[in-house]
């Protein structure tokens, strides 16, 4: 039967807001989420102003971790998202977070005081990606790992964004990346909080509780997701953080500019971004187990060979990097979205949660360690360590593609 014409009309006006709201939300995410490795991207920089250990390293990234933890766990214990307004949220945590990254150039010239403000940087950020993702399911359902891609894509971008910036100004002077990405972080909380609006299916999220973390201990479905999740988180933050490094060493073997080493490392990352809006439309067709495993498998072979093509072509080390920054974050979302529809409604609140504590906590060892293995055994093997991750991963949703509950995945499609 076909719609009257007043009907349509209404529903391509709602299409319209709906995509627009949508495109900004990404666009604003993109833009905040640039200081979560704002000081990341000028490590070597730092290394040589403030005399940096190889602990001292990791910790401007794990700080940053440690922080988000903290403030997703706090948030979903004072169940803030449902408490306060998304779009007064989103905001308010944006600029807290601009101003925590321009604070360090502006007034830090060690390591501890930068380390607190990483902290509260991750702390901040908590309220801006997570409530992002409340935002973005108001307006979609059946296109639900559409707009989680792009959100995720959004993320990823935004977080390759600060080497894009330190390749434009000169890789030596560090303090000109933290100012920049402190403002676009601010231009983004006030470009949701004038444009962003949630959508008709907005809905309370249960809120963490305590009892329900032994229940989802207890299905088997909900474990295997968040061992493939673990899998996934053990490679992803790990490769984000020191893939940069990893090439700025290799192109000084090879004598290319360190400019260029920046320049390809945000490439890499933002590849990522063009996966996850891919994987979020396949994943939706064919399912999310199927592409999960696929992810896993390109991401965790990448991972094997990329340490041994160090100080060669720098044209066929960037090409693996890139098939490695695609695959690398395809999968993440798809992760999440496997926990909405495996837990029942009452324990989704505290499921998520639960992921994406442990899967934070769990990067804070690979990216420690990455440093020290590239010290003891060089870079041929230290990224081979990160191939045990998607290993496991690929194990745990093998092992739920063949459990009854995965029909509920993706409308059926595992």
């Amino acid at each position: 039967m076909k719609m009257p014409v007043a009907s349509q009309v209404v529903e391509t006006q709602r299409q319209r807001t709906k995509w627009r709201t949508l495109l900004l939300l990404a666009l604003a995410v993109l833009l905040v989420m640039g200081v979560w490795f704002s000081a990341s991207a000028v490590v070597p920089a730092l290394s040589a102003a403030w005399k940096l250990t190889e602990a001292g390293r990791a910790w401007l990234t794990m700080s940053v971790q440690i922080g988000f933890v903290a403030g997703a766990f706090g948030s979903a214990l004072l169940n803030l998202a449902d408490r306060l307004p998304s779009r007064q949220l989103f905001t308010i945590s944006a600029l807290l977070a601009a101003l925590s990254t321009v604070l360090i150039p502006t007034f830090v010239s060690d390591l501890p005081y930068a380390l607190l403000l990483r902290f509260t940087t991750g702390l901040f950020l908590a309220g801006v990606y997570p409530v992002g993702m409340k935002i973005m399911a108001t307006w979609t359902k059946e296109d639900r790992g559409l707009g989680i891609g792009l959100l995720v894509g959004a993320l990823t971008v935004g977080s390759a964004g600060p080497h894009l910036l330190n390749g434009f100004g000169g890789v030596s002077e560090w303090k000109p990346v933290l100012y920049w990405s402190s403002f676009f972080a601010a231009l983004g909380g006030l470009l949701a909080f004038f444009f962003i609006e949630e959508g008709p299916y907005r809905t309370q999220t249960p809120p963490f509780n305590w009892k329900f973390v032994g229940e989802i201990s207890r299905q088997r479905e909900i474990v295997l997701a968040n061992l493939g999740y673990l899998g996934h988180m053990w490679e992803l933050y790990a490769m984000w953080a020191w893939v940069p490094i990893f090439l700025l060493a290799s192109f000084k073997v090879t004598g290319l500019a360190p400019k260029w080493a920046s320049l390809a490392a945000f490439a890499v990352i933002a590849a990522g971004g063009i996966g996850s809006l891919i994987a979020g439309k396949l994943a939706d067709q064919f399912g999310r187990t199927l592409l999960t495993i696929v992810s896993l498998v390109i991401s965790g072979v990448c991972a094997l060979i990329v340490g041994f093509l160090f100080g060669g072509n720098p044209i066929v080390l960037v090409a693996v990097c890139l098939i490695w920054g695609f695959a690398v974050v395809a999968d993440s979302a798809q992760f999440s979205a496997c926990i909405t529809e495996l837990s029942p409604r009452e324990y989704i609140g505290t499921a998520l949660t639960l992921q994406t504590s442990l899967g934070f906590l769990l990067t804070l060892l690979t990216i420690r360690l990455i440093p020290t293995l590239e010290r003891l055994v060089g870079w041929p093997w230290a990224f081979a360590f990160l191939a045990l991750g998607p290993l496991v991963g690929i194990g745990a949703m093998l092992a739920l593609r063949r459990l009854p509950a995965a029909t509920r995945l993706a409308g059926g499609k595992r």
